[in-house]
């Protein structure tokens, strides 16, 4: 049988990410400290991870709606209020998803029609280009840059937007470069949209982990955006949540109605146990969002100036939880850089070109990790910089 025949074309023309193929070689191999899983190190905190064994105990294991759980849509209403002062629905404008990629892959299928234009700031999360394609969309890639500390700018917006636009991704605060937009960048962004239909998925999955001050702000809070935003979030980053599988999508009533249809054939409902446990993590979890935070900002700190400090040119992130270097002094490429010190150190981090082609010359580091694993790796990154400029 001859599956190139067989096969749907826009899946098998899609490169898988390129994140796995370090992990998949270092998986190989003993002895590697990798930084390169964009998971939190925390164990769910145990007053969350004891609702969703309650709700086992009760029996609570049948289909919920396929909304989800009125009392979790409420919850996620009642937090969008008290951090952002935005009033949604909780019965018309709260979706609960299997994580927030099934929210964006959906928000996605439910706007993007073949032809249509989607812009994407990269480097960005690995998700975004492919779900495009898969809509049948045309992504037109944004490449923000360093000197604009990794942030969309309006000329840059400006200058993508044609009568094809559909749709604006913003992914901040950024996997893989920690770059965040503050509300005075959002404000600027804002008034290039106002007189247009362009439709906004923005991407607040580490929203609770802004570090410099000033907290993160809301598209959808921003005069005149909610009626064309689509905001995704999620508990996995935030709560330590990853396995749990659980997001959301808050906007409008007319496009939720329509990804929904897409939530109910494809999947039905988000887990029942894991929506039960959501209900607390929103209740009672600021103190542990607070404190894993805290931690975050401290190793941040630790490795960012370990990149600066073995000559690897380093800003700081204000978003998330990873660093993104600079790697250009080598003469490597991202690829070669990472594969190289892959075998001659055993440390796995992340090309930069696994999230867009500018981020070429960079690679993604992740400090969701304790701070004697952060410092033996940069400490071997060290010695691996040194051999390779003899």
């Amino acid at each position: 049988m001859n599956y190139n025949n067989i096969l749907n074309k826009s899946v098998t023309e899609i490169k898988p990410s390129g994140i796995r193929k370090f992990f998949d070689i270092a998986e190989q191999m003993d002895d590697v400290i990798s930084l390169g899983v964009g998971e939190p190190d925390f164990p769910t905190p145990w007053h969350i991870r004891s609702e969703g064994i309650r709700s086992l105990e009760k029996g609570k294991i049948r289909y919920t709606s396929n909304h989800g759980l009125l009392i979790l849509r409420d919850e996620i209403s009642k937090f969008y209020f008290r951090k952002y002062g935005i009033k949604y629905d909780p019965e018309k404008e709260i979706l609960v998803t299997v994580g927030g990629s099934e929210a964006i892959d959906g928000a996605v299928r439910a706007l993007v029609s073949p032809g249509d234009e989607v812009i994407i700031p990269q480097p960005s999360y690995v998700c975004y280009e492919p779900i495009t394609v898969l809509a049948g969309g045309v992504p037109v890639i944004i490449e923000t840059k360093a000197e604009n500390e990794f942030r969309i700018t309006p000329e840059e917006l400006k200058a993508a937007i044609t009568p094809k636009t559909k749709l604006l991704i913003l992914p901040y605060p950024c996997n893989p470069t920690g770059a965040v937009m503050r509300k005075s960048d959002l404000e600027a962004i804002a008034d290039v949209l106002r007189d247009t239909n362009i439709v906004v998925i923005s991407d607040e999955i580490y929203s609770e982990l802004t570090f410099g001050g000033e907290a993160h702000t809301s598209f959808a809070s921003i005069d005149g955006m909610k009626e064309r935003t689509v905001t995704v979030n999620g508990f996995s980053k935030a709560y330590s949540m990853t396995g749990w599988r659980m997001g959301y999508a808050c906007g409008p009533a007319e496009i939720l109605d329509q990804v929904t249809k897409i939530h109910q054939f494809a999947i039905m409902c988000a887990p029942t146990t894991s929506q039960y446990a959501a209900i607390e993590a929103l209740k009672n979890g600021d103190e542990d969002i607070a404190a894993m935070v805290e931690e975050y900002d401290m190793r941040r700190r630790i490795i960012v100036d370990g990149f600066n400090s073995i000559g690897l040119t380093c800003r700081e992130p204000l978003g998330a939880f990873y660093a993104f270097p600079s790697i250009e002094s080598t003469g490597m490429s991202s690829e070669e850089f990472c594969e190289k010190l892959l075998y001659a150190k055993k440390i796995a981090i992340v090309p930069g070109t696994a999230f867009g082609r500018g981020g070429e010359g960079f690679v993604r580091a992740s400090y969701c990790y304790s701070v004697d694993h952060i410092k033996t790796a940069i400490e071997r990154i060290g010695e691996f910089v040194k051999e390779i400029k003899k």
